[in-house]
């Protein structure tokens, strides 16, 4: 097992990952993105279209930085965050059961389902988590 308890009880609050991809030229590409936990994974949803999606077809190592945020407007004290390297691999999502999921783990408003429908359809990019580095205290 990868993850410790300390690891999941931040990873499974939502907040903003970072997820990190190789585009063709072996450069990173980085975007903010919801995420959830599922078991030792990192399950994302994402555009067919979108970048990171293209760029894990073509090599599926990547990694997600969770957490590491400023606790305070001066920035002296830091949230602990964690940095998931692994390999992703694609799934996906027919009755769009993953983008709920993570949209309803962010938000819970009368909207959501609304903005489910308009967002089109998804594809499930799961991380399969290979080893995790402390990155903030």
């Amino acid at each position: 097992m990868v993850l410790d308890d300390t690891i999941r009880e931040i990873l499974q609050q939502p907040l903003v990952a970072r997820v990190s991809t190789l585009d063709p030229d072996g450069f990173p590409h980085t975007v903010p993105i919801w995420y959830m936990l599922d078991g030792d994974d990192i399950v994302i949803a994402t555009g067919e279209g979108a970048r990171n999606l293209r760029n894990i077809r073509a090599n599926p190592k990547g990694a997600v930085v969770i957490g590491g945020e400023p606790k305070d407007e001066r920035h002296i004290e830091y949230a602990p965050g964690y940095l998931c390297q692994g390999e992703f691999v694609i799934e996906d999502d027919p009755d769009q059961a993953w983008i709920r999921r993570i949209a309803h783990h962010y938000r819970d408003d009368d909207r959501i389902e609304q903005d489910i429908t308009a967002w089109g359809t998804h594809t499930v990019i799961r991380l399969k988590i290979r080893n995790v580095i402390k990155v903030m205290p």
